[in-house]
Formats: C-alpha cells, sequence, structure tokens
C-alpha cells in the first residue's frame, strides 16, 4: 500500500535499487574473493619454489643479540688515533664565502671534552674553521696536544690568507672527578680569558648482556657519560653567571638516548645518553633567565677510527646497521661540524632544550 502511494517516477527507482541489491553486490564479494584467493595461491607457490632456507624466527631482526660483546679499553694510549679532517674547503671552492655572519664564532672560545679523538677532535676543528679559539680536554694530555698543533697546522694550510691564527690548547681532566673538572676550568680561564660555549664529546660505550654487565664498568661509563657532562656543563654555567654573560653549551647524546640499538647489546648505554638528552633540556629551562642555551646533539652510526677497527674485526655488524638506516650508510666525523656550529653560534639563538638527531634517518623508522 505504502509503494502504491508514491509516485511513479519514486516507485520506479526503488523497485531498481531492490532488484539490484541481491544481484550486483553479491556477485562483486563473489569476484574479489576469488581474486584474492588467487593472488594469494600464486603467491604460496612462488614462495615454495624460491625459498631455500628456513624463515628467521619472528622478532629476531628486532633483538639484541647476547653474543656480541666490546669491552672498552682501559688504557687511553690503546685507542687509535685520529686525524684533521678536510674542512671542505677544497671542495666548495669559491662558494666558501660569504655565508651567514651569524654562524661565526669570532671572539669565542669554546671547550670540547673528550677533544683529542674522534668526534670531539673534528668538532673542536670545527669551532676554529668557524673563528673560534679552542681549549681541548681529554684524558690523554700528549694526545691532546699533538692534536692541538695538528689542528692549528691544518688551518694555516687550508687558510694561508687568514689574518688571525686560531688560538688552540690542551688540556688534562678527569670528567668524572669534580676537583679535576675544577682545575682544569681555571687553567682554561687562566690561558683563554674566558669561556663562551663547551661541547661535551667525552663518553664512551661498552657492548654486554646486562645480566653480564660488570656492575663497576657501569659505574665507570655513567660516571663519564653523564657525571662528565653534568660537572662541565655546571662549572661553565657558574663562570658565564659570573661574568653575566650569554653562551652555549652542546652535549653530546646518541640516538640510543631515544631508541634501542640492535643487535648490539649496551642498556647501560642507551640509559646514559637518553639521561644525557635530558639534562639538556632541563639545564636549558632553568639556565634560560641567564641567556645560557644548552641543546642535545645525537649522532647515528658514526665511522670513526674505533668504530672503523670494532666494525673490521665484526664485519657482520656493519651490515646489520646500514640496512637499518634509510640513507643507507654510515656517517662520518665531519658530518658533525656544521650542527655544533650551528648550535654553538647565533643563528641558533632562539633554540635551546633541542635535541638535533644527525643519524641517516635511522630513528624516523
Amino acid at each position: 500500500m505504502a509503494t502504491r502511494a508514491l509516485p511513479r517516477a519514486l516507485r520506479a527507482s526503488t523497485s531498481i535499487l531492490s532488484a539490484s541489491r541481491p544481484t550486483i553486490l553479491p556477485s562483486r564479494v563473489v569476484i574479489q574473493r576469488a581474486a584474492f584467493h588467487i593472488s594469494a595461491t600464486r603467491l604460496q607457490k612462488k614462495k615454495k619454489n624460491t625459498t631455500t632456507a628456513p624463515p628467521p624466527e619472528a622478532g629476531a631482526f628486532a633483538r639484541t643479540d647476547d653474543s656480541i660483546t666490546v669491552e672498552y679499553p682501559d688504557d687511553s694510549s690503546q685507542l687509535p688515533s685520529s686525524r684533521p679532517v678536510d674542512s671542505g674547503i677544497g671542495r666548495a671552492g669559491q662558494n666558501v664565502f660569504p655565508t651567514l655572519a651569524t654562524f661565526s664564532l669570532q671572539g669565542k672560545v669554546g671547550v670540547v671534552t673528550g677533544g683529542a679523538r674522534g668526534l670531539g677532535l673534528v668538532m673542536g676543528q670545527g669551532i676554529v674553521v668557524s673563528g673560534g679559539d679552542l681549549a681541548i680536554v681529554d684524558l690523554n694530555k700528549e694526545e691532546a696536544t699533538k692534536q692541538a698543533e695538528n689542528i692549528v697546522e691544518t688551518f694555516k694550510k687550508d687558510y694561508p690568507s687568514a689574518k688571525k691564527i686560531p688560538k688552540v690548547t690542551a688540556h688534562y681532566a678527569d670528567v668524572a672527578d669534580p676537583t679535576s673538572v675544577d682545575a682544569c676550568i681555571a687553567e682554561i680561564i687562566s690561558e683563554h680569558g674566558k669561556i663562551d660555549n663547551l661541547v661535551t664529546s667525552a663518553g664512551f660505550t661498552e657492548n654486554f648482556e646486562a645480566t653480564a654487565y660488570p656492575i663497576d664498568r657501569v659505574r665507570k661509563l655513567w660516571g663519564v657519560n653523564v657525571d662528565g657532562t653534568y660537572l662541565f656543563a655546571t662549572a661553565v654555567a657558574r663562570h658565564l653567571m659570573d661574568r653575566s654573560s650569554p653562551g652555549s653549551l652542546v652535549f653530546i647524546g646518541s640516538m640510543s638516548g631515544s631508541i634501542v640499538n640492535v643487535p648490539q647489546p649496551q642498556t647501560p648505554y642507551n640509559a646514559s645518553k637518553a639521561a644525557v638528552r635530558h639534562l639538556a633540556a632541563s639545564f636549558a629551562v632553568e639556565w634560560a633567565k641567564a641567556g645560557i642555551r644548552v641543546n642535545c646533539i645525537s649522532p647515528g652510526y658514526m665511522l670513526t677510527a674505533l668504530t672503523k677497527k670494532i666494525l673490521d674485526e665484526n664485519p657482520d655488524l656493519k651490515e646489520k646497521w646500514t640496512s637499518l638506516i634509510p640513507q643507507g650508510q654510515m656517517g662520518n666525523p665531519e658530518d658533525l661540524m656544521g650542527p655544533v656550529t650551528f648550535l654553538l653560534s647565533d643563528a641558533s639563538r632562539y633554540v635551546t632544550g633541542a635535541d638535533l638527531r644527525v643519524d641517516g634517518g635511522y630513528t624516523c623508522t
């Protein structure tokens, strides 16, 4: 009765819709299922014919491997020596200058802990190339002295017409010892007159499964990575506050402070770098009123001399690492020269509490 009361055109369209539902829609569902079934069958046949090895255990690529053990040498003289890198003038040619004036570190004095080798050495060189003076701090004073001379000689070679030769000095410090840190800071101020910038690059990593990690080594690792960062940062901050001067501090963290590396087990190291990252954020808030900026750089896998030595002894490890990096390769120490210069300079004067990840995209996935 209700249908008859509808207009003829509407009754016709209603009849068409009613008639179409049982015929068109089910046939589409059947076709889709058939197509899926065929595709799945073909995939299964192809896999059966080409697979020769058993599939890996579920989750295997996302787990640590307890068999990987790497112990950091107790004697720093056992570490491979580094060399200053090409600062880029040869590659950039006529485009080296000019650049934004705010990136200059001219007139600034920067301190780099762990500055005699690896990442610290190259970042210190970046400070010098950008116009700043440098104080290299290291547990190995002899190596620091040699590298200070190398940096100056490299600068003279790269910039023969430079009007000012940078002042680069070497200093001893056990970064985990408050007395040693205070003595080092006093020595730097005595030689340079002031401190404007700090890069805390002193640190190390080891690989042990957590249940077998010797507690004395855990404490040593935390002493250098965390206590050393805290002690140097607070010492430099006091100096800046006494001078009523702004400054910029950069902590060298690690992508390991945000993710868990695989396959090597390194829980205490990961936790220590998470602490470094949050120290930077906490100090940034606390010291903002004093004009002191604090930021963190979190490198990914970098090909330092020590890393190369480890990978030469564990060739499969490099393949596993690079397979997880979107850019498909490990970084070089000089990849940190630009980021550290940016964060130390006035180019980043409104940046504080940030964590700049330099990891080839590793932590994006």
